[in-house]
């Protein structure tokens, strides 16, 4: 959509509220938690609102040995009660299928493309394929490799092909370029797509309408109004059965490097030239570069880490963060983190 050319707003306007073209969503790490609690009930949701096609199914695909009916109730527990026994609540359920597979075997992507074949047939989805990885970091490159290898990657006579990849991408600089370049010897760029599923909240969506489209607060957002901002994320649970990635993570890097980055670059940006995603992209770039480097010294007086212990919450008593599953008992990653930056910039 751009702010110049009204044909582009109106060709958005017209597409708006219309379901997606046929496709699968191979969804890797499909019994992980990120899968269950976020992936299915925003695909539940696009179900309801009747913004899934009809030739749309989603294999999931993991090394836990599973039955088709153990996966479809283990993907829905997070789902909403009230919607059981639905026509939106069977359409979608239907439209989950489960292959078991280890990510470095070669075997599992012949029978993915073999089980790809399979649906297909069944829905119509005209072998186009959304690959995602719901995964730990260290599976991206050999699922990717694989897939290049397999020949899944491949697109050709129209069908499309895409790899959906989560944060953390990378530890560093360098690992990230790294993974960046391994990624590129397969795929093409407009294949990749590099994802925070944060973007997804509605309040974040509407950080740009509310400020550039507010004729009250546009005006006064700015160093001469505005002391500081805060932004916060709080979680209301703990780890939980995240130990294992999380413990090699911690709060730092796990949320903000993309979530809160993503934030504060929303928060400070100048107006983009248009809504497209490399205009606004290269906004949020201006202000990331903008963002004073913090010296040693600073770390010390500008950062602080931090790790909950045990505690009450909501009236039950909760367990430290050293008890979590897949967490060592003496462990010093952080699950809280705080920092005071300092953007060097006109506004």
């Amino acid at each position: 959509m751009s702010l110049s050319d009204g044909s582009e707003v109106d060709d958005e306007l017209e597409h708006a509220g219309k379901s997606a073209g046929p496709c699968v969503m191979v969804v890797f790490g499909a019994t992980g938690d990120l899968t269950m609690r976020k992936l299915v009930p925003a695909l539940y949701n696009l179900e309801k609102a009747h913004l899934l096609p009809r030739e749309f199914a989603v294999l999931g695909v993991a090394i836990d040995e599973l039955s088709l009916d153990d996966f479809r109730k283990k993907a829905t527990r997070f789902l909403q009660a009230e919607d059981h026994g639905s026509e939106a609540w069977d359409r979608f359920q239907q439209s989950l299928h489960y292959l078991r597979g280890d990510f470095g075997d070669p075997a599992t992507y012949a029978k993915l493309a073999e089980t790809l074949t399979a649906i297909d047939q069944q829905y119509g989805t005209g072998q186009n394929y959304l690959f995602y990885m719901a995964t730990a970091p260290k599976f991206f490159c050999e699922i990717v490799r694989q897939l290049g290898r397999s020949g899944l990657s491949k697109q050709e006579n129209g069908r499309w092909r895409r790899v959906v990849i989560e944060k953390p991408f990378g530890q560093d600089l360098e690992s990230a370029l790294a993974l960046n370049q391994n990624i590129k010897a397969v795929l093409s760029e407009n294949q990749i797509y590099r994802i925070d599923h944060y973007l997804g909240k509605e309040t974040v969506q509407n950080i740009m309408v509310f400020r550039f489209g507010n004729g009250i607060f546009e005006p006064i957002w700015n160093r001469r109004y505005i002391d500081h901002v805060a932004i916060t994320n709080a979680e209301t649970v703990g780890v939980e059965l995240r130990g294992g990635y999380f413990d090699n993570a911690g709060t730092l890097r796990d949320m903000v490097p993309n979530h809160m980055m993503q934030l504060i670059s929303l928060t400070a940006m100048e107006p983009p030239a248009s809504f497209s995603a490399d205009a606004v992209r290269d906004e949020q770039a201006k202000v990331l570069n903008a963002i004073q480097l913090l010296s040693s010294e600073d770390v010390l007086h500008q950062a602080i880490r931090g790790q909950y212990g045990e505690g009450v919450l909501q009236k039950e008593k909760v367990q430290s963060y050293r008890s979590e599953p897949g967490v060592s008992p003496d462990s010093k990653t952080e699950t809280f983190v705080a920092m005071k930056l300092n953007i060097d910039n006109w506004r």
